[in-house]
């Protein structure tokens, strides 16, 4: 029976932040994530707040010094460990992988979150071919041609000063009259002399054939207006989905799926922890995700050491 002090799930900036407390306190500790370690930092540009980094710092680069951080310190990191069920009893965790099951004291949950989908008709049709979530991914793919992005927030903002550089056309695409997005992206979109933005107006279908897509539908909500926008490319940035699926019935969930905890990133189960996020909060930033990482550790450490805090 493989045995740990902790284990944490999810090796993007929580995750690995946490790993380095945890490691730091001398706990035996493992990390298990699905895909590669980084979590979204692997789809960001430059990541432009995280203090130390002048000018920014591209996030595939911040990724790299985490996880060299995180194995210097001795801690076990398996990408592409896909944990499959979680069950508590008697004291221990035990995670169900592929070909093998792994027992843990504790438990960190920094599984992350994905994009969200708007759910309109076509937009499921498209992924692959023509939508994506990902700009820094795919961005490249629709270089001199026509893209919408979809949202109001950083993200959204983000997606569409990058792709100005790329794309002919860039129409941002929100429902509201004003941008949720800091201000400094703001100033620096609304500055841009190729991007147009839509106010008051949602996507209601995305059209194509098999080739790709080939229109978007809009309704402007001020007028009741319907019309037809024809892109090469649709980018979603409308917020997130928590990565939790994993976790119902084990701890507790608000509406959402975010996972509910205390100010010190307890859960409602005795010994599991969660940070970044897959946690409901505010802000979700690297900068926080790392901060939640470093409470949940030391949490985590207080409950190994004592079972009380």
């Amino acid at each position: 029976m493989e045995q740990w002090d902790v284990v944490i799930i999810g090796a993007g900036p929580a995750g690995l932040t946490a790993a380095i407390y945890c490691a730091r306190a001398k706990f035996k500790t493992l990390v298990l994530e699905a895909l590669s370690a980084g979590g979204q930092l692997l789809m960001a540009g430059t990541i432009e707040n995280y203090p130390g980094f002048p000018g920014g710092i591209p996030g595939h680069e911040l990724v790299e010094r985490f996880k060299k951080q995180v194995l210097e310190l001795g801690v076990s990191l398996r990408e592409f460990m896909p944990v499959e069920s979680v069950v508590y009893r008697e004291g221990l965790f035990e995670l169900a992988c592929p070909d093998e099951r792994l027992y843990s004291r504790a438990l960190i949950i920094a599984t992350g979150a994905q994009p969200a989908r708007l759910g309109v008709p076509g937009e499921d049709q498209f992924v692959g071919r023509g939508v994506s979530f990902c700009a820094t991914c795919d961005g490249f793919f629709f270089k001199d041609r026509k893209v919408a992005v979809i949202g109001g927030g950083d993200r959204a903002v983000e997606e569409a000063l990058l792709l100005k550089n790329l794309a002919r056309e860039v129409y941002l695409i929100h429902r509201r009259d004003r941008l949720r997005a800091q201000k400094v992206l703001q100033d620096r979109l609304l500055q841009s002399g190729n991007v147009r933005v839509f106010w008051n107006t949602v996507v209601t279908e995305m059209i194509g054939d098999q080739s790709g897509i080939k229109a978007l539908k809009i309704k402007d909500l001020r007028e009741e207006k319907e019309d037809q926008l024809e892109v090469d490319g649709v980018f979603v940035a409308v917020g997130q989905k928590p990565s939790s699926e994993l976790f119902v019935g084990l701890v507790d969930m608000d509406p959402n799926g975010f996972i509910i905890t205390d100010p010190y990133c307890r859960t409602s189960l005795k010994g599991a922890f969660a940070a970044g996020d897959v946690r409901k909060k505010d802000l979700r930033q690297v900068t926080t995700a790392v901060g939640d990482g470093a409470l949940a550790a030391w949490a985590a450490a207080q409950y190994l050491e004592s079972e009380t805090i």
